[in-house]
């Protein structure tokens, strides 16, 4: 998908700069690639709708750059953005520029189709286990996502990314034997019992090391504290013993009398 913005080219860099075309209605971008950079301003209006877009990230964007000592146009590919996290309004954007006679490496979005697999309907759980497959093209054969067809798994089958299917022009770069998507077999309630119940095991386990590692510098530490102590132990019993025998002879002399 192919799109068209107007940007402006900026001289003024900085987060005060930057606030201030955020309050005059502005989105401060970069423009990165074929030995270039360039500060630029966006229009928040062109970005929002190609983000919004199926497309996103591999969208390919037309570029007019007002204000540009060369090239005033370009083609480039929304590499990055920041959101704020509570209006949700665009602070930033990344642009890469490419060429379009020259291979690029991008991440694609992995669309599901085909409507309910017939293992779900068995019962099964869909997973998708992969977003996105890296591929490499040539810009104008990028596709905006790569579409799989589920509908024909049953539990315990997959798609992996070497049945992905061949794509004029497009060469898929991931393993070939990660899966993309599949159907797992329900869990049955005494596996999910054992695994919650394994689970408060597990987490038992770091408290005491770590109540271990308060005690002293290391393992061995502790241990001589506790020995120390338990022969402190030993030594006031035998005080208390010697202590306690004067007090027995006493009560034995104090009988005969």
């Amino acid at each position: 998908m192919k799109f068209d913005l107007t940007v402006a080219v900026r001289e003024q860099a900085g987060k005060g700069a930057a606030r201030s075309m955020r309050r005059a209605g502005k989105i401060p971008a970069v423009l990165y690639g074929q030995g270039e950079c360039l500060l630029l301003t966006v229009n928040p209006e062109g970005l929002i709708k190609i983000l919004k877009s199926q497309a996103g990230s591999t969208a390919l964007i037309s570029l007019t750059v007002d204000g540009a000592k060369s090239k005033p146009n370009r083609t480039a590919l929304l590499r990055d953005y920041q959101v704020d996290p509570v209006t949700g309004a665009v602070l930033h954007a990344d642009l890469f520029e490419i060429s379009m006679s020259k291979p690029i490496r991008v991440k694609v979005p992995v669309k599901i189709i085909g409507g309910i697999p017939a293992g779900v309907k068995e019962g099964g759980v869909l997973h998708h286990n992969m977003r996105d497959v890296q591929v490499e093209c040539l810009p104008a054969a990028l596709p905006d996502y790569i579409e799989v067809d589920a509908s024909s798994l049953t539990i315990a089958s997959g798609i992996h990314v070497k049945e992905l299917g061949a794509r004029e022009g497009v060469r898929f770069l991931d393993d070939a034997d990660q899966m993309v998507v599949s159907v797992a077999a329900p869990m049955s309630d005494a596996k999910l019992e054992s695994l919650l119940t394994s689970g408060v095991g597990a987490a038992g386990e770091p408290e005491v090391v770590a109540k271990g590692k308060e005690a002293g510098a290391d393992g061995a530490e502790p241990a001589k504290a506790g020995a120390a102590a338990s022969a402190g132990d030993a030594k006031g019993g035998e005080k208390k013993e010697a202590a306690a025998a004067p007090k027995g002879d006493k009560k034995e002399a104090e009988k005969k009398k």
